[in-house]
């Protein structure tokens, strides 16, 4: 059984702290660094890779989760399938329309910010990053209960 908790801690581990990097750190980093435009488009690069690793980390969590009984684990359980399907809404909903809006913008520094693709834009990347916080909250629970 020891084994099992330690995969599934490490599971969510990664998982958490991917998002709090991602989040906290890399965007932030990336979009001081570069121009509006080109930070955005490394970022939306990066954002396939960003959700396939936040799937297989929680994947990993509830199968290992699985295997161990409890109150605590279905509460976990829960938890981690709400974070799952946040980030499966990001990773294949939310980004793809996105990523076509953006295509639509030919520059977030020239293009008026009351531009209506700019406003669509907007409204998906605030509902984003919403998700984005909530996984990254559900993580926090997680560490927190076991």
């Amino acid at each position: 059984m020891f084994v099992v908790s330690f995969f599934y801690r490490l599971s969510v581990a990664c998982w958490l702290g991917g998002s709090a990097l991602f989040t906290f750190i890399l965007t932030p980093i990336i979009f001081k660094s570069y121009n509006r435009d080109l930070a955005g488009g490394i970022v939306g690069i990066l954002f396939p890779g960003y959700f396939r690793w936040g799937l297989v980390c929680g994947a990993m969590a509830l199968a290992f989760l699985a295997i161990t009984r409890g109150r605590q684990a279905l509460v976990a359980g829960v938890i981690i399938v709400a974070m799952l399907a946040v980030t499966a809404t990001q990773a294949f909903v939310i980004e793809p329309k996105a990523a076509e809006l953006k295509k639509s913008i030919p520059s977030f520094e020239t293009t008026p910010a009351d531009h209506p693709q700019r406003i669509a834009f907007r409204k998906l990347h605030g509902i984003s990053a919403v998700g984005n916080l909530a996984v990254i909250g559900g993580g926090i629970a997680l560490v927190a209960l076991f």
